[in-house]
């Protein structure tokens, strides 16, 4: 357990999306506008080299060609790519990588975490839905709906538990100060949250939902 670079995650400068869209029902294509369309007041990159600009904003054609490491990144790209990304991401001093990919096998999962061990970069999943922290406007998910800001923390090993509790609460006026889908757990886990959240001055409470401890 560990709470290293969980600051970049959940508090990050800028963010990139590796492999955001705009195809509306592809996950690239929701988690570019929930970021691009939230209050986060940090910088934001859109990476795909299919695309010059994604609603008026500039792509990059590769995580080479950015202008500066991003603190967070969002991988929304076939698990043969994930490896090969964080390698990359790690190497230009990104701290954090939320990785949303699913169908990673046991083998591309283990090299996932020899190449961001070898950087110190954290990951939140990989087959998760993302993150949101509403008191920073940053919603790095592709969730169908946003949170309201508050002071319970949600940490859910469920997908589909995330999407039927944000639904839930916004019907309700209950917010959050963190929203966590932990995905497969393959480095951040809940340990590493309850350390991070038991510090977090914005969090009164946490609220698990575990299926599996290992």
């Amino acid at each position: 357990m560990s709470i290293r670079h969980l600051d970049a995650l959940f508090s990050p400068s800028s963010v990139a999306v590796i492999g955001a869209s705009m195809r509306p029902a592809s996950v690239g294509g929701t988690v570019w506008r929930n970021l691009n369309n939230g209050d986060f007041k940090g910088q934001l990159y859109a990476v795909n080299p299919k695309h010059v600009e994604l609603d008026g904003v500039k792509t990059w054609a590769s995580v080479a060609k950015l202008p500066a490491a991003p603190e967070l990144a969002i991988l929304c790209t076939p698990a043969s790519t994930v490896v090969d990304l964080i390698t990359e991401l790690g190497a230009r001093g990104t701290r954090a990588a939320i990785v949303l990919t699913a169908g990673l096998t046991a083998q591309q999962k283990q090299a996932m975490l020899d190449a961001a061990r070898v950087h110190t970069l954290r990951i939140l999943g990989p087959n998760c839905i993302g993150m949101l922290v509403p008191h920073l406007g940053l919603n790095a998910s592709f969730a169908h709906t946003g949170a309201l800001p508050g002071e319970l923390a949600f940490v859910s090993q469920s997908g589909a538990l995330v999407t039927a509790m944000l639904d839930w609460a916004g019907s309700r006026g209950i917010g959050f100060s963190h929203f966590v889908s932990l995905g497969e757990r393959a480095d951040v886990d809940f340990g590493d949250m309850l350390d991070f959240l038991g510090s977090d001055p914005k969090t009164r409470a946490i609220l698990l939902y575990i299926e599996s401890i290992e």
